[in-house]
C-alpha cells in the first residue's frame, strides 16, 4: 500500500469545559433545543473528549454545540490533518481563533501561497507540510518571518517550473537564518533528479542546533562540501566547480545525531568524508539513484563499508541504491564489505541494504549473528540471499521487522524459521515466489504480528484458513498477485475462529484471477474495521461488490471505508454509482475507478460522487492506492 488513510488528530493544550460561548436560542431542530437546555460546564467537557471529525460534526447542531465547539479548538495544542486535505477556508475555522497551537500536520494538496499565513502561526514548535503542489518560494519567506520558534520543520514539495532553483535556494536560506532552535530539519523536493536537484549555489547557514538532517536531493560533490565546511569556522571553505557553498557553525557537525541523504551516487569518498567528520551519528540513511552506470573507480567499495565501522554510535543504517532510472547495484562491494561493517558497528537496531547484487547469505547473516540489538531487517533485490542466512536465528531474537523484498531464493523454510521470532510485528515477504501455505501457517501462532504482506507468493486457500483460525492481530494484509486464492479461501480467513475479522484495516486483494463478488460480500459483513480496500484488476467483480460494501458500510457501529481502489475491474457498470455516491461510503477520501466504465467522463458520475464530499479524489488514470502519495495531478471533486 501506497498510503494510509488517518483520521484527523487532536491534542489540547487545557479543558475546555466550563464555560464560555453562546448558548441560547434556538437551534436547529428538537435536538437542538435538549442540548441548548444542558448545562455549559456538561457540555464543555464532552465537546472535549471528541476528536476532530465528530467536533466539526456537531458544531451544526446548536449554537450550544457550535459555542462549545469553537471553544474546543481554540485550545488544541497538536492537529495532524496528513489523512485529511483541507481547504483554505476549512483550516481557517480550525485555527484562526487558536493560539495554543503547538504542533501542526497538514496535507497541503488543496493549498497555496494564500493560505500559508493561516497555519503559519508564531507559537509553532513543529509544523510538518506534506504534499505541497500549489506552493512557491515565498512559502520559507512567511514561514521563516513568522515561525521564529520551530523545533521541527518538515517540508514535502513539488517544485514550479516557472521558478528558477536559485531563487527557491536563495529563500531557503533566508528562512533559515531565523529559525534559531531549530532541531530536526526536513526538506524533499519531489520528482527532481538529484544531479539537477537543489542545495546547489546558495549559501546556506544551517542552524547550529540541528541534529536531524534530511536533504533530498543533493548531489554527492555537495553533500561532501557541506559536511567539509562543519571542520572550518563559519567561513566557508573554497568552492569546488558547480558546487556552492554551506556556511556552518563548528558545532553543527558535534550535535547532529541523524543524517538521510537522497543522491545522484553513493561513493567511497562521501562515506569516508562522513565517517571522518561526524562523530556523533546515530542514524545514517543514505539513496542514490544513479542516471547512469556509475564508473567503478567512483562507486562505492568494501573499503567505503569499512570506514562505516568508524560509527560506532551508530544504531540505524539504510543504503539502498534505485532502480527508478537504470538497473543499477553496487557492484564493487561483496561478503568481505558487509563483514568489516558489522565488525565495528555491532550497536547497530535497524538495518536497510538494497542493491548489493554480489553479497551472499555469508555477509547477511554476519548482520543478523553481530547486531545483538538488531529489530528491524530489510533487504531489497537480493539475488544471492537465501534460507540458509537464516538457518539459525537463535542471536536474533529482538527481531520485529523482517522485509524480504524480491528476493527469489527465498521459500517457506526461512519463514518456519522467521516464525521463531516471537516478537515479530512486520513480515514483508513481497516478490519472494516461493512462499507457500506451510509458511503462512507458522506465521498464525505470531501473536505480535501486525503487518504481513505475502504479495506474489505461491499460498493457497489452505494458508489463509491457517491464518483465519490463528492469533496474530493482523492489520494490514497483502495477498496482492496470490493467484492461487479463491472466494472459498477469504471466506476460510474472515469467517474463522481468529481474530483477524476483528483487526484488519487494510486489505489488499488486487490482481486475483479467481475472486468474485463472493469474496467481497465475505468482507463487507465480517471486517467492521476495514478502512483501506483494494480488488484492481479482479476481473470477477461486479455491482454486486460495490452494493454490499456500500450498503453495510454506512450502518451504526462499523468504520467508514476511506480509500477504496477497483480499478481495472471490467464486470462494473455505470449502474454502480448509485452505491458508490452518498449517503453510502460517506467517509470515502480516495477512489481508483480507472479503465472502468466509470472512469468515462460524465457530469452524472461527477455530481453524484461528489454529494458534498470535501477532499475527495477520484483517480480515473489507473494509479496505485493515494496516487503515489499524491505527487500526480488529479482532480479534485
Amino acid at each position: 500500500m501506497e498510503e494510509k488513510a488517518t483520521k484527523p488528530r487532536v491534542e489540547r493544550g487545557g479543558s475546555s469545559g466550563g464555560g464560555g460561548g453562546g448558548g441560547g436560542g434556538g437551534g436547529g431542530g428538537g435536538g437542538g433545543e435538549l442540548v441548548e437546555r444542558l448545562p455549559q460546564a456538561l457540555i464543555g467537557e464532552i465537546m472535549a473528549r471528541l476528536d476532530l471529525e465528530s467536533l466539526c460534526s456537531a458544531a451544526p447542531v446548536c449554537r450550544a454545540l457550535r459555542a462549545s465547539a469553537s471553544l474546543a479548538l481554540s485550545s488544541i495544542s497538536s492537529l495532524d490533518l496528513s489523512g485529511f486535505p483541507p481547504t483554505a477556508s476549512i483550516l481557517s475555522g480550525l485555527l484562526n481563533n487558536n493560539s495554543c497551537i503547538r504542533s501542526l500536520t497538514l496535507d497541503c494538496s488543496q493549498l497555496d501561497d494564500s493560505s500559508v499565513k493561516i497555519f503559519a502561526k508564531k507559537n509553532l514548535l513543529e509544523l510538518s507540510l506534506l504534499k505541497c503542489s500549489m506552493f512557491s518560494s515565498n512559502i520559507f519567506t512567511v514561514i521563516g518571518e513568522n515561525c521564529p520558534m520551530l523545533r521541527l520543520f518538515s517540508l514535502d514539495i513539488l517544485t514550479l517550473d516557472m521558478e528558477p532553483n536559485s531563487v527557491c535556494e536563495n529563500t531557503i536560506a533566508r528562512m533559515l537564518k531565523g529559525f534559531l532552535y531549530l532541531e530536526h530539519l526536513s526538506i524533499k523536493f519531489q520528482l527532481v533528479h538529484p544531479a539537477f536537484g537543489f542545495f546547489e549555489s546558495s549559501q546556506f547557514a544551517l542552524p547550529k542546533t540541528i541534529k536531524v538532517l534530511l536533504l533530498q536531493p543533493i548531489h554527492a560533490r555537495q553533500a561532501s562540501r557541506l559536511i567539509l565546511n562543519n571542520i572550518c569556522d563559519t567561513e566557508p571553505v573554497a568552492p569546488v566547480a558547480a558546487v556552492g557553498n554551506f556556511y556552518l557553525g563548528t558545532s553543527w557537525g558535534s550535535n547532529l545525531q541523524s543524517l538521510t541523504l537522497v543522491l545522484n551516487i553513493i561513493s567511497d569518498q562521501l562515506i569516508t568524508t562522513i565517517t571522518k567528520n561526524l562523530h556523533h551519528l546515530v542514524e545514517l540513511c543514505l539513496e542514490d539513484k544513479p542516471f547512469e552506470e556509475p564508473l567503478l573507480l567512483h562507486d562505492l567499495t568494501n573499503s567505503g563499508l569499512q570506514s562505516l565501522s568508524l560509527c560506532q554510535n551508530l544504531t540505524r543504517l539504510s543504503l539502498t541504491r534505485s532502480k527508478t532510472y537504470i538497473p543499477a547495484t553496487f557492484r564493487r562491494v561483496n561478503d568481505v564489505g558487509i563483514l568489516l561493517l558489522v565488525e565495528g558497528c555491532k550497536r547497530l537496531e535497524s538495518v536497510r541494504l538494497g542493491g548489493f547484487a554480489r553479497v551472499t547469505d555469508a555477509g547477511y547473516a554476519a548482520v543478523l549473528h553481530s547486531c545483538k540489538s538488531l529489530k528491524k531487517f530489510e533487504i531489497v533485490n537480493a539475488s544471492f540471499l537465501s534460507d540458509l542466512a537464516f538457518l539459525d536465528l537463535s542471536a536474533a531474537t529482538s527481531l520485529v521487522e523482517v522485509r524480504l523484498v524480491s528476493c527469489n531464493l527465498i521459500t517457506s523454510e526461512t519463514a518456519l524459521s522467521l516464525s521463531t521470532c516471537s516478537n515479530m510485528e512486520v513480515l514483508d515477504l513481497s516478490g519472494c515466489k516461493s512462499i507457500a501455505d506451510s509458511g503462512v501457517i507458522s506465521f498464525s501462532k505470531l501473536s505480535k504480528l501486525n503487518v504481513l504482506d505475502l504479495g506474489g507468493s505461491d499460498i493457497t486457500d489452505i494458508g489463509l484458513s491457517a491464518l483465519g483460525g490463528g492469533s496474530s492481530p493482523i492489520s494490514s494484509l497483502c495477498l496482492r498477485g496470490c493467484k492461487r486464492i479463491t472466494d472459498r479461501g477469504i471466506a476460510h480467513l474472515f469467517n474463522g475462529k481468529g481474530i483477524i475479522r476483528n483487526t484488519i484495516l487494510t486489505l489488499d486483494m488486487g490482481y486475483l484471477p479467481r475472486i468474485s463478488d463472493k469474496a467481497v460480500v465475505v468482507i463487507a459483513k465480517a471486517c467492521t474495521e476495514i478502512t483501506i480496500l483494494c480488488i484492481r484488476n479482479c476481473f470477477g467483480i461486479t455491482n454486486a461488490s460495490i452494493e454490499a460494501l456500500g450498503s453495510l458500510n454506512h450502518l451504526v457501529g462499523r468504520r467508514t471505508i476511506r480509500m477504496l481502489d477497483v480499478s481495472n475491474c471490467c464486470g462494473l457498470s455505470v449502474d454502480s454509482l448509485m452505491f458508490l455516491a452518498p449517503p453510502f461510503f460517506c467517509g470515502l477520501r480516495w477512489l481508483g475507478i480507472g479503465n472502468t466504465s466509470l472512469a468515462r467522463k460524465s457530469k452524472r458520475r461527477d455530481m453524484e460522487l461528489l454529494g458534498g464530499r470535501v477532499g475527495f479524489r477520484l483517480c480515473i488514470e489507473g494509479c496505485e492506492m493515494g496516487c503515489k502519495n499524491g505527487w500526480y495531478s488529479h482532480k479534485f471533486i
